[in-house]
């Protein structure tokens, strides 16, 4: 078992995902027991045993590092000299566990997104950006994810603030979906499907919980838990690593300004935020996607009707998560 390596399978019913990943059992627990900086992995990357980094950010004065970006220690995923191929187990397909899993470490040890400045959070962005072209440029990957863990309940192992890339050779079934769904929407109406609900909802004003020159924040009128988050660049842009810095830092200051109106209104939740964006092959089939990003704070737990239906259960209604939220 020690030996087992991560490995992709396809469900043979749905054509879902899932990665075998023995490897994650090894990782620190240290959040809920050790906020100390004393026995901090990220405190002093290099002292700790983490790799060397690929990319570093330093501050102004070039005294010391304010980003770091290396590889994750204990990967879902590693990376080989080759690209996974798809085999048969049974009537399986299946496929080695291959691709990248990188950590990109902030400074700070207490300070994390909503606690950044504006220029520091766009520095957190352009450093997503750096670390995800360059990924892409790896041909045996498909698609590349940018998220970030805070707190126990939402699968954050360390208290450091950091955030997680992964590069992955497959297109993740949520995100094929949501791909699926834009495609057909552009087909039958040549529009943009998150554009036009753009529209809607700023028309509306309902659940709109903060907009700036060149990005908006919204309680989605589909929203799958309370107080669900979702922010989009307002100019149609299918793919997140091509977004200019001017634009950008709009949707940074967004996520800021939100996960701060989060923790204070909400009492500092545990949360997971993500980012959903175009394939990194084949770029000119996804010119009707749109580029956003999902905040889920954990409030609630899915039980017995969600899991065995699919169909979420909501109790906060989205236009009462939105008036709670709101940045004024």
């Amino acid at each position: 078992m020690a030996n087992y390596k991560s490995e992709l399978r396809q469900d043979l019913v749905s054509g879902d995902w899932i990665l075998v990943a023995p490897g994650r059992r090894k990782r620190p627990h240290r959040f809920a027991v050790d906020k100390s900086k004393k026995n901090c992995p990220f405190e002093n990357p290099k002292k700790s045993g983490q790799s060397k980094p690929f990319l570093v950010y330093k501050n102004k004065n070039g005294s010391d590092w304010e980003i770091q970006i290396f590889e994750n220690k204990y990967p879902a995923l590693t990376h080989g000299r080759v690209c996974a191929v798809l085999r048969k187990t049974g009537p399986f397909s299946v496929t080695e566990g291959l691709g990248h899993q990188d950590l990109v470490v902030t400074r700070d040890h207490d300070k994390n997104f909503p606690r950044l400045s504006p220029s520091e959070a766009l520095r957190v962005f352009e450093a997503f950006q750096e670390r995800y072209r360059m990924l892409a440029e790896d041909r045996c990957m498909a698609y590349v994810s940018v998220f970030h863990n805070w707190g126990l309940t939402a699968g954050a192992s360390v208290y450091h603030p950091h955030y997680q890339i992964i590069a992955l050779p497959i297109i993740p079934p949520d995100v094929a979906h949501s791909l699926s769904g834009s495609a057909k929407y552009f087909s039958k109406y040549k529009k943009c499907v998150h554009c036009e609900m753009l529209k809607w909802e700023k028309r509306e004003k309902k659940r709109l919980i903060y907009e700036n020159k060149g990005a908006v924040a919204l309680a989605p009128f589909v929203s799958r838990s309370p107080y669900e988050v979702r922010i989009f660049p307002k100019s149609h842009r299918p793919f997140f690593e091509d977004t200019p810095k001017g634009e950008i830092g709009f949707v940074a200051e967004a996520l800021r300004r939100s996960l701060s109106s989060l923790e204070r209104k909400l009492k500092s939740p545990d949360y997971n935020f993500f980012i959903h964006t175009s394939p990194v092959s084949n770029k000119r089939r996804y010119k009707h996607y749109h580029w956003h990003i999902e905040i889920l704070p954990k409030v609630s737990i899915p039980a017995g009707f969600e899991l065995a239906t699919e169909v979420d259960v909501n109790v906060v209604p989205p236009d009462e998560a939105a008036r709670l939220l709101r940045v004024k």
